[in-house]
This record gives structure tokens, sequence and C-alpha cells, in this order.
């Protein structure tokens, strides 16, 4: 098993070579910050699958830890539990959180150009100190702005990553449009080009490909065979349902699978696809 970086590695450095990595800068030294930080308000807080469930529903039940939740799983029956949060879980009690059995979390940071979680500090840090593996995300609005403008403000404003065997490698929620269009107006190319252009800039900015939150049905619809992502970023796969069913295109098996909006701890529930070791080798990279 990878040796887990301790709490003496952490610094207040918060912007390294790696982008604003895995501790931000600012934190007081007597504990976390109990108050949300101002927040950037021009687009509204859209947690990860909150139009997933709305476009495509919730029904049935995950499989228990331990059993198979499909075809992709790798050939493995071990699962790893962990969470995402939004502003809309507000202040994490993450020693609950771990004493219920998560062992990762993913925190939004951003969302478009005009959003930070005002929340994110207390969430991201909080879970570290909890002694959970973390890792940032941005929901993406591709109708507002370019892929490279957003990968840049994401790492800018939390969603970059640290070689410290705790980060996860910064993900990109891309669902259905919130506010229209449910591509955004973008053809399968357009959209994948986007998609690229994101991934490349925050794989510039960080050395690390980012892992891709979708749905299966969002993809087929609006990115379909034009995406070729499948051999370097890691498939965070959302369905609410007692299998995760098939993939997105290129894809041979996916990496984290949110499978309830829902549970016995705050936020999306998920399962890793593997055994702890593994998740500490996706953290190292």
């Amino acid at each position: 098993m990878a040796t887990l970086a301790t709490l003496s590695l952490v610094t207040s450095t918060a912007v390294t070579a790696q982008g604003s990595g895995g501790h931000v800068g600012g934190t007081p030294a007597g504990g976390l910050p109990n108050e949300p930080m101002p927040a950037l308000a021009s687009e509204a807080d859209h947690p990860a699958g909150s139009q997933i469930a709305k476009h495509e529903g919730v029904s049935g039940a995950p499989p228990a830890p331990g059993t198979p939740g499909g075809s992709t799983d790798r050939g493995s029956r071990e699962r790893v539990h962990g969470i995402d949060v939004s502003s809309h879980q507000g202040n994490v009690n993450w020693t609950t959180v771990a004493a219920k059995g998560a062992r990762f979390a993913y925190v939004k940071a951003t969302e478009g150009t005009g959003y930070k979680n005002p929340y994110f500090v207390q969430q991201y840090e909080g879970s570290y100190y909890a002694g959970l593996v973390h890792g940032a995300y941005h929901f993406a609005l591709p109708d507002r702005s370019d892929g490279g403008t957003q990968a840049d403000f994401f790492v800018d404003h939390g969603g970059g990553w640290s070689p410290d065997g705790r980060t996860l490698p910064p993900a990109l929620d891309i669902e259905y449009n919130p506010y229209g269009d449910i591509c955004y107006g973008m053809d399968d190319e357009e959209m994948a080009d986007w998609i690229r252009e994101f991934s490349d800039q925050v794989h510039e900015r960080t050395g690390r490909w980012p892992t891709i939150y979708t749905s299966t049905n969002w993809w087929n619809q609006c990115v379909g065979g034009s995406g070729r992502f499948g051999t370097t970023n890691p498939l965070w796969i959302a369905r609410y349902a007692s299998s995760v069913g098939a993939l997105p295109f290129d894809w041979e098996f996916h990496t984290i699978w949110q499978y309830a909006n829902a549970g016995a701890v705050p936020g999306d529930q998920n399962y890793f696809n593997g055994s702890y070791d593994r998740l500490i080798a996706l953290a190292n990279g």
C-alpha cells in the first residue's frame, strides 16, 4: 500500500508549480474557518448531478459494498466509499463523515468563470484533515467561455493538484445545461473540442489529466463518437440505479461511480472502482 502523506507535508503555499493545489492558502493555523468566503454569484451554484437527476431521474438502489455493479468493474469486487459536496452542504462535519466510512471526497470549487464555492476552504481542507483523499471539481458552462478560460479560472481558485498522495486529479463536471439547450447549442465536434481544450489546459497547469464527470445519456447526445478521452481521462460516471450500466464512448471502465444523490452522510454518494490502494495510486498519478 502506498504510504499516506503526513500532515507535516502541509504548507501554507496556495500556488505551486501544479497550480492552486492540494491545500488552500490562508487557512488560520488554529483551525478551519467557519464563515464562507465571498462568492462570485453571476452564475448559480449547480452541484454535480443536479441536472442529471432532473433529466434522467433516480431509480433503483446501489449494490452493497463488496458486490459488483456491472461489467466495467475491472474484475474487482472491492469498492471505496466517498462523497462529493458543494455549497449546498455548507460547513461539513468531516469527522462524522470519516467515522461513517467515507474515504474520499470531491469538493466543488467553481462554475463557469463567475462562481466560487463560498464553503470551499472549509470543505476541501476539512476533508484532508479528517484523513480523506480529496479533489476539486468544476461545473462547466461551455456556452459562456472557452475551455481554456474556464480551466484557468478553476485552477486559479482551488482546482489544482499536489503530489502529496492525498489529492485526486482535478475533475470536470460536464452535464445537461441548466439554462437551455441540453448541449449548450453545440454540435458533438464543438463540444468535444471544448472538453479537449479544458482538459489540455488543466494538464498544462497541473500535470494531471482531469477526471471527467458525466452521464452516458448526456455524453451520447452531446459528444458521442467525437470525443476520445478514454486513454487519458479517468471517468466519473453518474447513474442513480442498481448498476453502472453502459459507459460513454471510448471508456472501457469507470473510475468512480456516483450512485445516489443522498445518503447517510452529506452530499452525493460515490464508489471508487477498486481498492483503497488503487485510490491512493490515482492520487499519486
